[in-house]
């Protein structure tokens, strides 16, 4: 039996055709039809179902699958970790972050780290929290940044910060002139763009509204973080977002609402016991640093609200 056997039937029980899993493949249908049979008589089963419309795998099949995938995940750890050179002259590191992070957090953190080791390539991709989960649990990322609700038992959450939502306006806003305090009753009359329901902090802000049995006058929704911050930055309009985007965005300020926003707690996603190669062991290190700064700031702001005893 040889890895490609194995590989072949992961493709078919992927796309449940023969025709579209040898086009992925890049052979020919027979091939793989035949390597499929050598490896079911080499394993005494029968691990295709082949009499329905598509292609499924039987029960053998399904038990077989589960472990020949954790089996390739170790193998292609396994590559990584001889090609993993840890005076980090070389290597790959695979990033991944729920939206908002990339308005405050990520830019800082990444520079950081290319300036530190600039021989290591990364990429860096966008994604909701349930996918980074599923991509880190099948070793597809090393490291993902998100919040400490982790759903999947093989991701492991390491904690970094607590993050405050914060209603901002505009330096142009009228009210930017004025104290900058606002209670619920008030916000009712503002204008809001906010972040669609496919981001998480949207769900925040509506459980907050819900909570305080508040309708807010929704006047724009987006799915962009850029599109929010330059909208308000340019308008009388109000938005929610973390807190922190203000210290990176001086054209924003924060007004402090009565009652407080929620809170969150940011967090590190990693595999549990996968291997982590020297690049996202010193991406780790270097994230805790950026966090302890970030704690920080985010105090100093919070003194800096506090009503003058005057």
């Amino acid at each position: 039996m040889l890895l490609r056997h194995i590989r072949y039937l992961l493709a078919v029980a992927e796309h449940r055709n023969f025709t579209r899993a040898a086009q992925a493949l890049h052979v020919s249908q027979p091939t793989l039809s035949q390597q499929i049979r050598q490896l079911e008589v080499a394993l005494g089963a029968l691990l295709l179902d082949r009499t329905g419309r598509s292609i499924r795998l039987t029960d053998a099949g399904e038990a077989y699958v589960s472990h020949a995938r954790r089996a390739l995940q170790q193998l292609d750890s396994g590559k990584r970790a001889i090609a993993d050179v840890q005076d980090l002259s070389r290597g790959v590191l695979r990033i991944a972050a729920t939206p908002t992070f990339t308005a405050y957090f990520i830019g800082p953190l990444i520079e950081a780290f290319n300036r530190l080791h600039p021989n290591i390539m990364m990429t860096f991709t966008e994604m909701p929290q349930d996918r980074m989960e599923a991509l880190l649990s099948d070793d597809a990322l090393d490291v993902g940044i998100a919040f400490d609700t982790v759903s999947n038992q093989e991701v492991e959450p390491q904690i970094l910060f607590v993050e405050e939502l914060a209603l901002m306006i505009g330096k142009t806003h009228p009210r930017a002139k004025r104290r900058l305090r606002m209670t619920l009753d008030e916000l009712k009359d503002e204008p809001l763009i906010l972040l669609n329901g496919e981001f998480a902090t949207r769900q925040y802000i509506d459980h907050y509204f819900r909570e305080n049995g508040v309708a807010p006058r929704l006047a724009m929704e987006v799915n962009s973080i850029s599109a929010v911050i330059e909208v308000v930055s340019r308008s009388a309009l109000a938005t929610l977002l973390p807190a922190a985007i203000t210290r990176q965005h001086h054209e924003l300020c924060s007004v402090q609402l009565e009652p407080a926003l929620p809170q969150r707690t940011a967090a590190l996603l990693l595999r549990k016991s996968g291997y982590r190669s020297a690049a996202t062991r010193a991406f780790v290190a270097l994230s805790a640093l950026q966090s302890d700064a970030e704690r920080v700031a985010g105090k100093r702001v919070t003194r800096s609200k506090r009503p003058s005893t005057e």
